[in-house]
């Protein structure tokens, strides 16, 4: 199996460890080797999982391939991380569930550096880019298209011909009707439905959702 570790040690760090289980449990793939995290105290026992083997600087001193996940929850903090890690051994895979349905492989393309937790399903003509976080039973219809560094939540439905461009959050059960067009660093609240484009930069709450001023 390939030597695998989790960027970032905490919570969401043990629910990609969990991931990587239920991953090996059908088709053996991955060893996890440990987390890095510049937060946490090298040796910190994560768990059952591992053990906390160094921060950056460990991790851009690794001598041997390695595949990373990196388990954060925050479109510009997980951008912020993976442009600081510049060891050419590392490598991106996609972290999928077993139970991922894709209607269509044959129009479906994916980058690296995504997760997919359980539960997740896509329709036809589907295009996923780089280092997405998609928390599990999400739903994406026929020719939707999501960018980079995008944090998408529990119970998310993407209706068709939508498009989400890079580092926005989207809420737990959200809705975002088809044919609407996300660009970059938009908030969509939990439980909001998403009728008509978003301004970049902005947050939108409520059905229908509505730009939210603090």
């Amino acid at each position: 199996m390939k030597k695998l570790a989790i960027f970032g040690a905490g919570g969401f760090g043990r629910e990609i460890a969990c991931l990587i289980n239920h991953i090996n449990e059908k088709t053996p793939t991955w060893e996890i080797i440990g987390f890095f995290d510049d937060g946490v105290e090298k040796d910190t026992v994560i768990s059952h999982f591992g053990t906390v083997l160094g921060g950056m600087d460990e991790l851009n001193a690794w001598d041997s391939p390695l595949d990373l996940a990196i388990a954060i929850g925050n479109p510009q903090s997980l951008r912020f991380v993976r442009e600081r890690i510049v060891n050419p051994h590392i490598s991106f895979p996609n972290i999928i569930h077993p139970n991922f349905v894709m209607n269509d492989p044959q129009t479906f393309s994916i980058g690296e550096g995504n997760i997919m937790q359980g539960g997740c399903s896509v329709s036809c003509d589907v295009t996923i880019g780089n280092f997405n976080v998609f928390n599990g039973s999400i739903s994406l219809g026929h020719d939707v298209s999501i960018a980079n560094y995008n944090i998408l939540m529990p119970a998310l439905r993407i209706s068709g011909e939508v498009s989400i461009g890079d580092e926005n959050l989207i809420g737990v059960g959200a809705i975002i009707l088809q044919q609407i067009k996300v660009g970059n660093n938009v908030r969509l609240g939990a439980g909001a439905v998403l009728m008509t484009k978003p301004k970049d930069g902005n947050t939108y709450i409520g059905n229908p959702a509505k730009k939210f001023r603090y």
